[in-house]
């Protein structure tokens, strides 16, 4: 958890240095949406590297070099912030972010059966939230007390003291062995590896994607935008702007830990795979894209930030929801190999989603307008792609299907 909130904060971190980095380096929103943009394409090439990772480094060390070098992208700025710095050390760190999500997960699913996967990927997830309520207005206060370097210095300096805490006290759970994988409809698949394109081209996995890849899109822009749409576009200060970043997190936080102790609940009583992995984060998905659209028609800047805040929350439940049912329908040596793919696949969204919203608030007749237009696109597709969603997603058939019809017999010695 305190690896992906590093994770997250290291994201957020652009957004919170946007107005400043604009300011004495003469930096365009649309630059800086570029900057995100090269981020989120390393991220996605990146992500494609978490099987091969997995398979060939043991997670004790992969993650810490991972981290080692989260941190050192961050010590250019301190000492050379131009524009060239910022785009090169973007590109790299999203690069060794790519692969991480997938095997934090992979190594978090080591310790919980398929069926109750989804709280443990509210928790991963609610990093995310805790980057912003806790991490934001913590690196707000330094960036607006010390400056915007010592942003980057306070990042650098808690990834490093990570590693330490990482080789102390990290071993793997008991499910990192498949002879411990419980759910009959994997006995068959611990002994077997299933062909990449059947995972990738289930109706699952597709289904999964429609849902993630609109809110990782909206995710990117928050991350990027939120802190500048509040400043700029609302009227509110830099510090109460930072400090409010933290409001969509804390509903995300009660919305991913309610819904996810419900669906494994249901899932562990043995309930409908589809409702508790498909309709509920699909119906999620559909309150939040409903939330966006409405913007452009509010003119009380607290209300916006009620309407963010709800709908991003509501949102969120999609995030560990989906990388749960992705990991039910694939044998355990492969889990890391395709959350990699899926993560990786859903972080193009990120490409798209800065620059766009960058180059809309730039030709709006002004930035509030600008900013609740760019939300109010993103809602609209976030709900089209939650219905795909609902229509597809059922893990406990795909799971059946993939798993056991037609098993790889040639892989069975890969499997440990």
């Amino acid at each position: 958890m305190l690896l992906y909130m590093i994770n997250y904060s290291d994201k957020l971190l652009l957004g919170l240095v946007a107005q400043p980095l604009k300011e004495e380096l003469g930096i365009s929103s649309a630059q800086l949406g570029f900057a995100a943009s090269a981020f989120f394409m390393a991220f996605t090439i990146g992500g494609f590297f978490a099987g091969t990772i997995n398979r060939f480094a043991a997670l004790r060390w992969s993650l810490v070099i991972i981290a080692v070098i989260w941190a050192a992208t961050m010590f250019p700025m301190v000492i050379a912030g131009t524009f060239a710095v910022l785009l090169v050390s973007r590109i790299i760190l999203g690069f060794f972010e790519g692969p991480s999500g997938a095997l934090i997960l992979s190594a978090t699913y080591t310790w919980h059966p398929v069926e109750k996967r989804g709280l443990p990927s509210s928790l991963i997830s609610a990093a995310n939230s805790f980057a912003k309520i806790a991490a934001a207005p913590a690196l707000t206060w330094v960036i607006v007390t010390f400056g915007w370097h010592y942003g980057f210095l306070a990042l650098m300096t808690v990834g490093l003291l990570w590693c330490v805490l990482w080789l102390v006290t990290w071993k793997p759970g008991p499910y990192a062995s498949v002879k411990n994988v419980a759910p009959e409809a994997l006995a068959e698949a611990a002994r077997t590896k299933v062909p990449w394109t059947r995972i990738f081209l289930s109706r699952t996995f597709l289904g999964a994607l429609a849902a993630a890849v609109p809110m990782y899109g909206l995710i990117t822009v928050v991350l990027t935008w939120l802190p500048s749409y509040f400043e700029i576009g609302l009227g509110f200060s830099r510090l109460q702007a930072g400090s409010m970043f933290g409001i969509p997190s804390i509903v995300a936080l009660f919305a991913m830990f309610i819904s996810t102790a419900i669906t494994d609940k249901i899932m562990s009583q043995g309930g409908s795979s589809r409702i508790a992995r498909g309709i509920v984060p699909g119906i999620g998905l559909i309150v939040c894209g409903l939330s966006m659209l409405v913007l452009p028609l509010i003119h009380v800047p607290i209300a916006v930030v009620a309407a963010v805040s709800f709908g991003y929350g509501i949102g969120c439940i999609v995030t560990p929801i989906t990388n749960a049912a992705v990991s039910q329908i694939c044998p355990p040596n492969q889990v890391a190999g395709a959350l990699g793919v899926f993560l990786a696949l859903q972080a193009v969204a990120g490409i798209i989603a800065p620059p766009i919203t960058g180059a809309i608030v730039d030709a709006a007749s002004s930035p509030a307008a600008g900013y609740a237009q760019s939300f109010q696109v993103f809602g609209g597709v976030a709900i089209v792609g939650a219905l795909v969603a609902m229509a597809l997603i059922n893990p406990a058939k795909d799971a059946k299907r993939l798993l056991i019809a037609e098993p790889d017999k040639s892989a069975t010695s890969e499997v440990h």
